[in-house]
């Protein structure tokens, strides 16, 4: 298939209205750290035989991991989206922020017309230390979609907002005081399920890169060169061991069911 991954420069500019939020927390270029080799604990061993390693690859190499992973991986998110029957458009369009100096990370939104996408930065793509990490980000990014996480984000957001400029208008506020209530209302209802939707999209991203034939539980590496969100007040993300750990317990049941 034609890989559909397309560079266009500053494309954040035209489509950033409509990011809800970066899924993958970003973190510095060459964060200290790398992949540890006891994430599998010994006991699983990676589909693709992919080697778990902590230092950066080539840039050719990490381009080639890229595209592979896109062949490989997209044609199953798409078809894993049609047999969910949540989404109304499962025709991915992949991209990559080739922007200079922006940080590693990876989103997912909609375009204008409704359309997935899932942008990956240059950045991210080049600190990949293998082609499980890559499969793991993509398949969690596309489950956002698949299983429906902006809808229902922006849905508890205008709950949010509705309620809290309700609370404050029956307090006497004025228009300004109405407003900002209502803004930090939408900011909390977006917020409410934020981590439960992370783990959600790590479960089903993890099946995905499996199913694809790379493995996830590597693919997790990435995790230990991120700060770790710990139990933030209003964090957007679990705590980097908790999602291992969901990782982890998705592929154990794979597993046990011969998948």
């Amino acid at each position: 298939m034609v890989v559909r991954a397309v560079l266009r420069r500053g494309w954040f500019a035209v489509v950033g209205a409509a990011l809800l939020s970066a899924c993958a927390p970003t973190y510095p270029v060459g964060y200290p750290g790398g992949v540890s080799g006891g994430l599998s604990g010994g006991q699983i061993e990676s589909p693709a035989g992919s080697a778990v390693a902590g230092a950066r690859l080539q840039p050719r190499d990490a381009a080639r991991n890229f595209i592979n992973v896109v062949e490989n991986v997209e044609p199953l998110v798409e078809s894993v989206c049609r047999a969910r029957d949540i989404a109304l458009n499962c025709d991915f369009l992949i991209v990559i922020d080739d922007r200079p100096g922006q940080a590693p990370n990876a989103f997912q939104t909609l375009d204008r017309n409704g359309r997935p996408v899932l942008g990956f930065t240059l950045a991210l793509i080049a600190d990949a230390r293998n082609a499980d990490e890559i499969a793991f980000v993509l398949g969690h990014e596309a489950s956002h979609h698949i299983l429906g996480h902006i809808p229902q984000q922006r849905e508890t957001a205008t709950t949010g907002a509705v309620l809290a400029g309700i609370l404050a208008q029956a307090a006497g506020g004025d228009e300004a005081a109405i407003r900002q209530a209502q803004e930090m209302g939408a900011t909390m209802g977006a917020r409410s399920y934020a981590k439960n939707f992370e783990l959600e999209a790590d479960a089903l991203g993890a099946e995905i890169a499996w199913r694809a034939g790379y493995d996830p539980v590597v693919g997790t590496g990435f995790f230990d060169r991120l700060p770790d969100p710990g139990d933030a007040f209003l964090g957007t993300h679990p705590a980097n061991m908790q999602r291992k750990a969901q990782v982890r317990a998705v592929v154990a049941r794979l597993m046990a069911a011969g998948a």
